[in-house]
């Protein structure tokens, strides 16, 4: 376990290392804290390094008031940047957590220094993938009912297969059930969570892709050239045209997970948009 703070009816869990210029990790759907935690954070020194579960996700509560939109998971990264005292953190961001850091972005770009994004959800999907088809449940009562009878076992049965291909064409860390919080997702309340983010993004996506061009902070877009999950010739090479300077760096032949399986890259990557990030902020005289 990490630490817990109070952000608006949800409870937060998160884990911090380091010290320095914050960076602050946001996971993708279905994830935890340990996306960012186990493969990165012995590798960033000199940044005071913060990961926490988004809401719902992990060891973190969702109110039952909450739907799992993302301008609601905005509010919630930026309520969390002030419970903490964070000024002015690089978002780092991967699949849907790259949703979420583009969201404040557009709405709160006051409170951050800049975005770094792995494999990020950008753009609408005109269907849901079949593997995750599972997760597209539209009724709450629905959702909950397979949260606490089916979900679980299904999950396990087929664990092998849904990391095969997140993963892919990489094969997933022998350590990743263990160390990278695979087995946290294993609850029902992680479950309804998931399916809740799955159905929610559909409500503001493109709304909020209208509004990219608004985003004047230092941001960047790491991709595999061999996603499965999402298409870096839809969901990362367009987003050159749209956000002014965007460094966007394409890994060839990797899939979803770089930060797994490309660590070196992914460090570098960061390290490159937070030098940017952070230099902007002590020129510009700001804290």
């Amino acid at each position: 376990f990490g630490k817990f703070v109070t952000v608006g009816g949800d409870r937060i869990h998160y884990v911090e290392a380091g010290e320095g210029p914050p960076i602050l990790f946001i996971h993708g759907l279905g994830g935890q804290l340990h996306h960012f935690r186990h493969p990165l954070f012995g590798e960033l020194d000199g940044y005071r390094l913060v990961a926490l579960d988004r809401p719902g996700s992990g060891y973190s509560t969702r109110s039952h008031s909450t739907s799992g939109r993302l301008p609601e998971q905005a509010e919630t990264i930026v309520g969390f940047i002030r419970e903490l005292g964070l000024e002015k953190p690089l978002l780092v961001g991967h699949s849907l957590g790259g949703a979420v850091a583009l969201t404040v972005a557009v709405n709160h770009p006051e409170t951050i220094s800049g975005i770094a994004l792995l494999a990020p959800l950008t753009h609408m999907e005109a269907t849901v993938p079949p593997e995750f088809k599972g997760l597209y449940i539209r009724s709450p009562l629905r959702r909950w009912l397979m949260a606490h009878t089916l979900a679980v076992p299904a999950s396990l049965k087929y664990a092998p297969q849904t990391l095969d291909f997140v993963f892919g064409p990489q094969k997933w860390p022998a350590d990743y059930i263990v160390e990278g919080g695979g087995m946290s997702g294993l609850r029902p309340s992680h479950f309804f969570a998931t399916a809740s983010d799955t159905v929610a993004i559909e409500h503001d996506l493109a709304r909020i892709e209208a509004r990219y061009g608004e985003i004047s902070l230092p941001a960047g877009i790491l991709f595999g050239s061999a996603d499965r999950v999402l298409d870096h010739g839809k969901h990362g090479v367009p987003m050159q045209a749209v956000i002014p300077g965007l460094d966007l760096e394409i890994l060839e032949g990797i899939g979803h997970m770089p930060q797994f399986v490309a660590r070196d890259r992914v460090v570098a990557f960061i390290r490159r948009i937070a030098e940017r990030a952070f230099g902007e902020r002590k020129a510009s005289g700001q804290r």
